[in-house]
């Protein structure tokens, strides 16, 4: 499948799929690091303006996931809150907690390669894609992204595999990870927010 279209009819495709690669490659090396294979990019286009790993186990912090240490880092370096303009990659699906902070920075396009259905914040939370909170908090929460999901996911998996084939085999039969074993990935686009005036106001306000 192409991963398109972003309002614009853009063509993503050859972009997600070289940082998808670049991503996977970088969740091989959490491992060196204790950290489960977990990796994080923000990009602008071709531009990659932060990446990380989990830093779960190297901080004892619980909060400290692949994504949100990569948000962070990219609303420092590009000293702003809005990331509108920017694309999140990530080996794993985020999780509803990832999934709150992404929709408050209002990144615009989320690529991810293996489904997550226990925790994740789309399969089984939604926080990702719902339209409501945008609508009720324009001021706190973006636009619901466009969401690209399974993109190379045979080659993320096989980072955990190679690195652990037996807690691999047992979180997939737990079902924490894996579910669909489709090859194609799923395309889900973005969905504008549709605000009155005051509305418009109040999410400008907040994102100042």
């Amino acid at each position: 499948m192409v991963a398109k279209t972003d309002g614009q009819d853009t063509d993503h495709s050859v972009i997600d799929a070289e940082m998808m690669a670049r991503c996977i490659r970088l969740s091989g090396t959490a491992t060196q690091r204790g950290e489960l294979p977990f990796a994080a990019l923000v990009c602008r286009g071709h531009d990659v303006v932060a990446e990380a790993t989990n830093q779960v186990v190297h901080h004892g912090d619980v909060t400290r996931h692949a994504e949100l240490v990569a948000l962070s880092e990219t609303q420092k370096i590009l000293k702003r809150r809005g990331l509108a303009d920017c694309t999140l990659y990530t080996t794993v699906e985020p999780c509803a907690m990832c999934s709150y902070a992404i929709r408050e920075t209002r990144i615009s396009r989320v690529v991810y390669s293996i489904n997550s259905p226990i925790m994740g914040g789309l399969s089984k939370w939604n926080v990702l894609r719902d339209a409501e909170l945008s609508h009720a908090l324009p001021e706190v929460f973006g636009s619901v992204p466009e969401v690209i999901a399974g993109l190379l996911r045979r080659e993320a998996e096989k980072v955990w595999s190679t690195w652990n084939p037996l807690f691999w085999s047992a979180i997939k039969l737990r079902g924490y990870l894996g579910g669909d074993a489709q090859n194609d990935c799923e395309h889900l686009p973005a969905i504008p927010q549709r605000l009155g005036l005051l509305r418009r106001l109040f999410s400008l306000h907040g994102h100042q």
